[in-house]
C-alpha cells in the first residue's frame, strides 16, 4: 500500500551503487534481472494452488496521477513488471486516481491476461459497497476481479456477504481482508479463523515484524494467502541504512541492493505469498523484482538480517 513516498533517499542510495546502476538499466528491458539464476520465485495460493510471483506492485500514491507526462513512467513500470515475471497489482478506491490509471494503462498495453488485479471496497453499507466495487470494475477495465478485499475491515460483515455471493457467481475469483496496522491483528486473526477469506493483506517488513508472532503462523495454518504491504516501512528503512553498504554476506542469497535485502526478508517467510512495494520509477521496479529471483535467506540468515537492521 505504502511505498511511493521517500524516494529521494532511495535515489541517493542507488546513485552510490555504480555497479547496480548498470544492472538496473539492463534488467528493465529483460525478462529477468541480469545474472539472476533460475526463474521468478512463485508461491501457491493455498486455497487453489494457483501460483503468484512473490513480488508484485502497490499503487498507493505512485499511481494517483493526472496527465500523460505523469503516466509515461507508470506505463514503463507496468510493462517491466510483466516483462520481469510479476503479475499482482494492488489498488483501492482510497488511492485517488490509481484504479483508473491502472485500468487505462493495462488496456493500452494489452496486459490484462498477464496481470492479477486486486483492489478493495472501502465504504459502509451494502448498496454503497456494490456501487463502489462496480466502479472499480469499470475503472480497472475488467469483467472479473482477481481479488477483492475489504479495506481496513470497513463494514466487513456487510461486504463479506456480498463478496461470497459474487465469488459464487464468478465476478471475483478470491476475497480478502486488509489492514495496515498491528492494532488490527486481533481482528484479522479472528476473521482468518472463519475460513471465509482467501487472502489477508497486512503490514510486514524487517522493521515491522509483529505479524510474525501470531498472524502469519495462523494464516499459514488456515491456508490463507498473505500479501505484505508497507514492505519498506513507508520508505523509512532506506533512511535507516543511509550511508551503509549492503553486507557482503547478502550475496549468499543473491541480494545486490537494500531494496532486495528488505524484500527477500519478507518473502522468505513461509507464510508469505507476495509483497507489494509501490513505485512510479522503472528502475526501482526492476530493483524490487530482483528480489523475486535467486536464493532466499534461511531462518538463521533471516535472524542475522533482522539483527543487522536493528543495530544502531
Amino acid at each position: 500500500m505504502i511505498g511511493g513516498r521517500g524516494m529521494t533517499t532511495r535515489r541517493t542510495i542507488l546513485k552510490g551503487m555504480a555497479g547496480a546502476s548498470a544492472w538496473l538499466a539492463m534488467a528493465a528491458s529483460q525478462a529477468q534481472p541480469a545474472g539472476a539464476p533460475g526463474n521468478v520465485i512463485k508461491r501457491a495460493i493455498p486455497r487453489s494452488g494457483e501460483q503468484l510471483p512473490v513480488i508484485g506492485l502497490g499503487t498507493y500514491d505512485a499511481f494517483d496521477v493526472g496527465g500523460e507526462s505523469d503516466r509515461a513512467s507508470l506505463r514503463e513500470v507496468l510493462k517491466a513488471l510483466v516483462d520481469m515475471g510479476g503479475s499482482l497489482v494492488d489498488s483501492s478506491p482510497m488511492y485517488g486516481r490509481a484504479e483508473a490509471v491502472v485500468g487505462d494503462l493495462t488496456a493500452e498495453l494489452g496486459l490484462r491476461r498477464s496481470l492479477f488485479l486486486a483492489t478493495k471496497v472501502w465504504t459502509s453499507g451494502r448498496e454503497a459497497g456494490i456501487r463502489q466495487m462496480q466502479d472499480s470494475f469499470r475503472l480497472m477495465r475488467t469483467q472479473t476481479m482477481d481479488l477483492m478485499q475489504i479495506h481496513n475491515l470497513v463494514d466487513w460483515k456487510t461486504h463479506t456477504a456480498t463478496l461470497k455471493e459474487w465469488k459464487k457467481q464468478g465476478r471475483v475469483r478470491y476475497i480478502g481482508i486488509t489492514h495496515y496496522h498491528e492494532g488490527a491483528y486481533d481482528d484479522l486473526e479472528r476473521l482468518i479463523q472463519t475460513r471465509d477469506y482467501d487472502f489477508v493483506q497486512l503490514n510486514y517488513s524487517i522493521a515491522e515484524r509483529e505479524a510474525e508472532r501470531s498472524v502469519l503462523p495462523l494464516a499459514q495454518e488456515m491456508g490463507v494467502a498473505v500479501i505484505a504491504n508497507r514492505p519498506f516501512a513507508k520508505a523509512n528503512l532506506f533512511a535507516r541504512v543511509r550511508g551503509k553498504e549492503v553486507p557482503e554476506w547478502a550475496q549468499e542469497f543473491d541480494c545486490s541492493s537494500w531494496a532486495q535485502f528488505f524484500l527477500k526478508y519478507i518473502v522468505s517467510h513461509p507464510a508469505l505469498t507476495c509483497a507489494i512495494p509501490a513505485t512510479s520509477k522503472p528502475k526501482h521496479l526492476s530493483d524490487n523484482m530482483g528480489a523475486a529471483y535467486g536464493r532466499l535467506p534461511d531462518e538463521k540468515t533471516r535472524r542475522r538480517m533482522a539483527d543487522f537492521i536493528d543495530r544502531p
